[in-house]
């Protein structure tokens, strides 16, 4: 069979090639990628994942598509058959690129609302990581105190172990740095937790 061209594509036994060399306009390399994709191509509900993907008819086409996709600022991958991209911000940039407008309105309201659901959720499990180290941290001290207190050593220790034992004895809950300012002569956060560190030392050394 005869090859036919058609400026940067040509058909031959079936196949379809796209001839790199010859797009040189961008308008042509957008046309190239957009036929690509709306041929073989699709994406993933942003939802689930991100992951956009375009089959190809032989390896030479591969190279050429994903070299033009970069020419055009678009990183892309190989894999097998395929040309596929993960990146959410880069599946958006090639929505724009093939003129898919309302498909990248959509596209980026979900990644958006993900993203944000993302950073929420983040927020929340560093807080109650945070929580969780304070309240273990506060139930040591208080065993290490009544530990003390049950052996008769709380009231040998010096003045300002037993301030910060009491207080940590009333206020379980509270942060080191507000504990600091309800001392007689306010300490920071250090401070305190330098000195119930040491009431737990001295816990455990007995």
């Amino acid at each position: 069979m005869k090859t036919k061209h058609v400026d940067f594509i040509s058909i031959k036994e079936k196949q379809i090639y796209v001839t790199l060399e010859k797009i040189e306009k961008e308008e042509n390399k957008k046309a190239v990628i957009r036929g690509a994709f709306m041929g073989s191509g699709s994406v993933n509900n942003p939802e689930k994942e991100y992951h956009l993907e375009i089959d190809v008819n032989n390896e030479q086409n591969l190279k050429n598509l994903v070299e033009l996709l970069q020419q055009l600022g678009i990183r892309a991958k190989i894999f097998q058959t395929s040309i596929y991209i993960k990146e959410g911000e880069e599946i958006s940039k090639f929505l724009a690129l093939i003129g898919a407008n309302k498909a990248v309105m959509q596209f980026e309201d979900i990644r958006i609302q993900k993203e944000m659901r993302g950073k929420v959720n983040r927020l929340v499990n560093c807080e109650t990581a945070n929580l969780n180290k304070t309240i273990n941290a506060s139930v040591k001290q208080i065993g290490a105190i009544k530990k003390l207190q049950e052996t008769g050593t709380f009231q040998k220790l010096d003045d300002n172990l037993k301030e910060i034992a009491s207080l940590r004895l009333e206020n379980p809950d509270m942060p080191l740095i507000e504990l600091g300012k309800l001392l007689k002569e306010p300490v920071g956060k250090s401070g305190v937790n330098y000195r119930l560190k040491k009431i737990v030392e001295i816990a455990e050394n007995l």
